[in-house]
């Protein structure tokens, strides 16, 4: 049977100014799995991540997002859409003015009708899920960075969303807070029934929690596959990536023309 796509990206091409950072990209992601993109600083992949959550368009493509074209939604259409999926940033992205409840309430308060003590409930259980019950009325900076990244989760869960996106969570973190970021989420998909779009460049993290996995070199798809796939890909890029040697086709010093032209990507 077939699988249901629920994140199409046909062609995608975009550049900046001469620059062209995104080659003609395609990819399809389907229902409920967790789909990791992964590749070094400037191969394209946060710029794609913009692209799929209808931060940025394309210069040509088009992006297809639960089932609707991006490039044909007015602000109040993509508005609608943007309510169906969590985001869950590098830095947390977290108000230190506002408590923790509150950061992870911004958007029931925002966007729904629910009574205050529907929204109190709602909040308990999603801090409940990333294991920090009892924390709503500390504020970011009582917490570790671990537990930033977790009230992030909790926030991006907080709507109920049928895709959350992931950009680095696991960075700035030591191996067990990281194991812990990704086993959290990996249960919620699985518990939640969530698709998950990851963008990373840890491996361990990416064969923890990949069910696929796409990997991007200089603006274009390199190979995709299954995590057990690229694992044990022929391809010498692919390989040398994961294994992080220094010697191999990919280069890790460059021009400065080069560098400063992929640094935006």
């Amino acid at each position: 049977m077939d699988r249901e796509v629920i994140i199409r990206a046909d062609n995608i091409v975009k550049k900046f100014g001469d620059r062209t950072i995104l080659s003609g990209i395609s990819l399809d992601i389907y229902k409920g799995e967790t789909f990791v993109i992964m590749g070094g600083s400037g191969c394209g992949k946060s710029t794609f991540l913009r692209h799929i959550i209808g931060a940025l368009k394309p210069d040509s493509g088009k992006v297809h997002l639960l089932g609707k074209d991006l490039s044909s939604l007015n602000e109040d259409e993509m508005d609608k859409l943007r309510m169906k999926i969590g985001m869950c940033f590098q830095s947390s992205a977290l108000f230190d003015s506002m408590s923790v409840g509150d950061n992870v309430s911004l958007g029931l308060r925002e966007h729904t009708k629910l009574d205050k003590s529907v929204i109190d409930i709602v909040v308990k259980m999603k801090l409940e899920m990333v294991g920090l019950r009892g924390f709503e009325d500390m504020v970011p900076s009582q917490l570790s960075g671990g537990m930033r990244k977790r009230v992030g989760l909790a926030r991006a869960i907080a709507m109920d969303p049928e895709i959350i996106f992931y950009d680095e969570p696991t960075a700035g973190l030591d191996p067990i807070v990281a194991g812990v970021i990704d086993k959290l989420i990996v249960d919620l998909s699985k518990k939640l029934n969530i698709t998950s779009v990851v963008v990373t460049h840890d491996m361990k993290s990416v064969f923890s929690i990949a069910d696929r996995v796409a990997m991007f070199y200089e603006g274009k798809v390199l190979e995709v596959g299954q995590s057990e796939q690229i694992k044990n890909s022929k391809n010498p890029m692919v390989r040398q990536f994961i294994s992080g040697s220094p010697d191999g086709p990919i280069k890790f010093f460059r021009q400065k023309d080069d560098y400063l032209e992929r640094l935006i990507a």
